[in-house]
């Protein structure tokens, strides 16, 4: 059988919503329009996005790229399933109409992924009992997410309440088929996750693949008791494939062992200063189409 695998990318590297300062001047059509030039089929949404499907549409269509996700802060450990659904409709119904792949839930309540005054070994946790019934809500939420057309891709992210690998396990067994993964190589290479591991456990469950690179040299660096999550992003912890430590040779064979296909998304958030995201974007398809063809996917 023949392996597809089409690549997309994220804004975060021309504009970073959380620190302002990262791009928060570059026009969405600069973003747009290097991410075509870089070779990209598709693009993630992101703040300076339009919120209606009649107004991205054609900015999508001038700059022939596909929609293939966007980022949902959902806030369903403390929030009710009713309240959650209300919000995430119009962003579901915009997903549906432009053919998203899937929503990507990230579990916002409690984070600090969006706080530079709290370090990393801060972030909220969850005892067995709490992830069991924050299971059973999302659970309920990806069943409704189905209903509308587009899957639930769940988001493990640092500073968040569901950031290693552990973490992983226990939602991944507290949660239904309706809830999938998000597979992010650079998220979990940061949280000191087995990435093959994660892999080979949940390989099932992944129907949207994140390439994220890290650079060891700051990584190896931080502390935990006084660095925060942005601080990190400040470093420069983060960078596309092929300028970091994670191995997406034998990240691209374990996907395709699995019969993974679908998107790959080149997502790096760093200084466009220091990293220019046109010439990023280009080094992070290289080296990921590069990857992806020595285990036999092919580009589309």
């Amino acid at each position: 059988m023949t392996l597809r695998a089409t690549l997309g990318i994220a804004p975060i590297a021309w504009s970073n919503d959380d620190l302002p300062q990262l791009g928060g001047d570059t026009p969405l059509e600069t973003c747009l329009h290097e991410s075509h030039l870089a070779g990209f089929s598709g693009v993630e949404t992101g703040g300076k996005f339009p919120k209606t499907a009649a107004e991205l549409a054609p900015l999508l269509q001038t700059h022939q790229l596909k929609l293939v996700s966007g980022w949902y802060s959902g806030t369903l450990l403390d929030t009710d399933l009713e309240s959650e659904k209300h919000k995430a409709r119009a962003q579901l119904e915009m997903f549906r109409e432009l053919g998203a792949a899937c929503l990507v839930y990230g579990e916002t309540a409690g984070t600090i992924q969006n706080r530079q005054d709290v370090p990393l070994a801060r972030r909220r946790t969850l005892s067995d009992a709490e992830m069991v019934a924050y299971g059973h809500k999302l659970t309920a939420f990806g069943d409704y997410c189905a209903g509308l057309g587009v899957p639930l891709a769940f988001h493990h992210h640092m500073g968040t309440a569901v950031e290693s690998e552990h973490d992983i396990d226990r939602l991944m067994a507290a949660t239904g088929p309706a809830v999938h993964l998000l597979f992010d190589t650079g998220h979990l290479t940061f949280a000191g996750a087995d990435i093959m591991a994660v892999l080979r456990k949940h390989g099932d469950r992944i129907v949207h693949v994140h390439a994220k690179d890290v650079r060891r040299e700051v990584l190896d660096t931080l502390s935990w008791e006084s660095d925060s999550f942005l601080d990190a992003v400040l470093k420069g912890v983060y960078t596309v494939p092929g300028d970091g430590l994670v191995d997406f040779d034998a990240v691209a064979a374990q996907l395709a062992l699995i019969g993974y296909q679908g998107w790959f998304v080149v997502e790096a958030e760093q200084d466009p200063v220091k990293a220019p995201p046109l010439e990023y974007a280009r080094i992070g398809h290289r080296a990921l189409s590069a990857a992806l063809a020595r285990s036999g996917y092919q580009l589309s």
